[in-house]
């Protein structure tokens, strides 16, 4: 036995080598299989993180490419003069081919540029350029805010402790009265100029829409020329012949895959969608609910949801949703049939300054029905600029003069503009009605036409709530203008008719996101304060929301405060049972409506904030509320800011000066926020 024992390991020797070869072999297939799958992971892994970077590298090449130096294309081009602009909706852009147009009447060449795309510190080199000017055409928008091309200029001037002694500039700002910063962009680049130690050659010319802007305009630049002629001692050249821009090629035998059909920047972009979605590509949003709030009354206010799921669109209570509407059909084909024109004819508009980074001035080649249905503006009065190039195409000696006296400075002419055109409210289809003789090429018109804008509304949802939709509160825009015609506005009408859960376009709302600084206070146990009466409300939606969502998670929610403000209880409450249901559960402390038809007197938001005035104050002054007021700019806004200096100034024992400078700290604090419209 002993013997057997000691002989086992003999014995079992070779099985043991064997067994340690096996397991070898396996533990080397094993770490070879390990090696093999982590390198192989890795591989991808390292191949994934260096494709993100390389994404924007590949939409510069796509993207138009940001010249360094206008200075060098200026010098290439023979130009002397540039008009830059900062531009939200077109006008400033506008303005600033006129000025650049109107320089060769001086023996002088401009040219228009968008600051965003250039380096603007080249400002200090313009001196190299004989007889150069800088033109600076700016609009103010939201709260005294650039608009977003001028944002990087605006941030440069801030910080820019560059010599501008050899510049000389003339700056018009383009603004609205009824805003409590008004002009603030136009303002501060013609101060920040002269600090910089630029020379004005020309006084700031500040251009009002809540009055008559086209007029502002016109008033500045009969004056603006002069003194530019004065400074480098040149005279006009008496040359007001009307110069295209743009050439006319019409496609005969065009590939239908290479023309544009509403896309906004990339060919089909909306049949293949890429994030990140913004102006140049919006997101084809889903209509998944179109109801109408109100439930009496000749107006429609209406609330959609649009659904922004896998678009990675992300958004903030109190944001802004951009829509890109449509202009209504029959419009568009009355100007068709009144011009004798094809609309179903692709054609392209290319820019005869083949230097100008502009090469068209809309998505081309597309056909003029849709240039005219999503790309120009045919419903707003056209400007004089527009008047004046279409007169040569009247044959009415008489209806010749009339358009040439409605584009002139004179003072008759003004005012026949103002009459005929601003106040009856006649856009270029009407124009082409009560004219019958004027009757001008179709590319022409689409050339001097201005470009149909995205509409901004105050988004009506808390994304903590909502995060894959965003909701809209309007109202439909429908008036009968001084001519007896029925005027509707495009974007409403245009979302009036979104029908949800319908294939097809009839569903679907191009779409952005812009970021507002109209935002819930850090905390959630400050108290707010918010007033919004009509569509105003929107926002507070969404804040009330996310007030009784973040209760919901267990945090302390301050006083949430309502003052809104409709016409008749049981006419146009808007959000009635959602605004009942927040009050119950406790997170709408307080519901305060004023009806203001529902009695004898006129009855608004600001006489119920000088009803609670105490109450008001002692939220304001112990309780260090925010303060949030959304809707009309040019009545409530303003009346609104009037309660507050008088509940100031009676409790806080101030003067009217000293309650005015405490509300405007207040909005320096961030703790007094608008987000208003005219």
């Amino acid at each position: 036995a002993m013997g057997g024992s000691s002989m086992d390991p003999t014995v079992s020797a070779p099985d043991s080598t064997a067994q340690q070869d096996s397991l070898f072999s396996m533990m080397d297939v094993f770490l070879i299989s390990l090696i093999t799958g982590l390198f192989t992971y890795w591989f991808f892994f390292r191949k994934k993180k260096e494709e993100v970077p390389d994404l924007p590298k590949m939409q510069t090449v796509v993207a138009p490419v940001r010249d360094s130096s206008f200075i060098e294309k200026m010098k290439k081009t023979g130009r002397n003069i540039v008009v830059f602009y900062g531009s939200q909706t077109g006008t400033a852009e506008e303005f600033a081919n006129r000025l650049s147009k109107d320089a060769h009447r001086y023996g002088l060449r401009g040219m228009a540029a968008d600051p965003e795309e250039y380096d603007l510190s080249d400002l200090s080199r313009l001196s190299e350029i004989d007889k150069s000017l800088a033109v600076f055409c700016m609009a103010t928008y939201g709260e005294g805010d650039p608009t977003d091309n001028a944002q990087d200029f605006y941030d440069w001037l801030q910080e820019a402790d560059a010599d501008l002694s050899g510049l000389r500039f003339a700056v018009f700002g383009l603004g609205n009265k009824t805003y409590e910063h008004f002009n603030a962009m136009g303002k501060y680049v013609d101060k920040r100029l002269e600090e910089l130690g630029a020379q004005r050659i020309f006084e700031l010319g500040l251009g009002d829409d809540d009055g008559n802007l086209e007029e502002d305009f016109i008033t500045w630049r009969e004056q603006f020329w002069p003194a530019v002629c004065e400074h480098f001692g040149v005279e006009a050249t008496g040359e007001e012949s009307s110069i295209r821009q743009y050439e006319l090629v019409v496609h005969t035998d065009v590939n239908m895959n290479k023309v544009y059909t509403g896309e906004m920047g990339r060919l089909k972009s909306y049949e293949n969608q890429k994030p990140p979605f913004d102006a140049k590509n919006p997101f084809l949003a889903q209509v998944t609910e179109n109801r109408k709030l109100n439930e009496g009354g000749e107006r429609h206010l209406m609330h959609l949801e649009l659904d922004i799921s896998n678009s990675k669109i992300r958004y903030e209570s109190g944001d802004h949703v951009a829509v890109y509407p449509a202009n209504d059909s029959s419009l568009v084909n009355q100007i068709g049939e009144i011009l004798g024109t094809d609309l179903d004819t692709v054609m392209s508009l290319n820019n005869l300054d083949e230097e100008s980074n502009k090469k068209h001035p809309f998505p081309c080649p597309t056909s003029y029905r849709t240039a005219l249905t999503y790309y120009l503006d045919i419903t707003n009065p056209p400007r004089t600029n527009v008047l004046y190039e279409l007169a040569q195409y009247a044959t009415d000696a008489g209806e010749q003069e009339r358009l040439r006296k409605m584009a002139s400075s004179a003072a008759e002419g003004k005012e026949l503009y103002l009459r005929w055109v601003v106040e009856a409210r006649r856009n270029i289809l009407a124009i082409l009605q009560d004219m019958p003789s004027l009757r001008p090429p179709i590319d022409h018109l689409c050339e001097l036409l201005p470009r149909l804008q995205a509409r901004y509304y105050s988004i009506a949802s808390s994304s903590k709530v909502h995060p894959n939709s965003i909701h809209i509160c309007a109202v439909t825009v429908e008036y009968e203008t001084k001519t007896g015609r029925l005027n509707k506005g495009v974007a409403t009408n245009w979302l009036k008719n979104k029908v949800p859960d319908q294939n097809g376009s009839s569903s679907l709302v191009p779409m952005y996101v812009r970021k507002s600084q109209f935002r819930l206070p850090f905390k959630p146990s400050t108290p707010v304060i918010m007033i919004g009466p009509g569509t105003g409300i929107a926002p507070f939606i969404g804040f009330i929301q996310e007030r009784a969502w973040l209760k919901q998670q267990g945090k302390e929610v301050g006083e949430t405060v309502l003052y809104y403000g409709c016409r008749r209880e049981h006419e146009d409450y808007l959000y009635r049972e959602e605004l009942a249901r927040f009050q119950k559960e406790g997170v709408l402390t307080q519901l305060n409506v004023a009806f203001s038809r529902d009695q004898a007197e006129k009855v608004y938001v600001q006489h119920l904030l000088k009803k609670n005035k105490e109450n008001v104050w002692k939220l304001v002054n112990e309780g260090m509320a925010h303060i949030y007021v959304c809707g009309d700019a040019r009545n409530m806004a303003r009346d609104v800011q009037n309660t507050f200096y008088e509940i100031v100034s009676e409790f806080g024992n101030m003067s009217q000066p000293q309650a005015v400078d405490y509300v405007k700290k207040l909005m320096t604090k961030g703790r007094y926020s608008l987000d208003v419209w005219s």
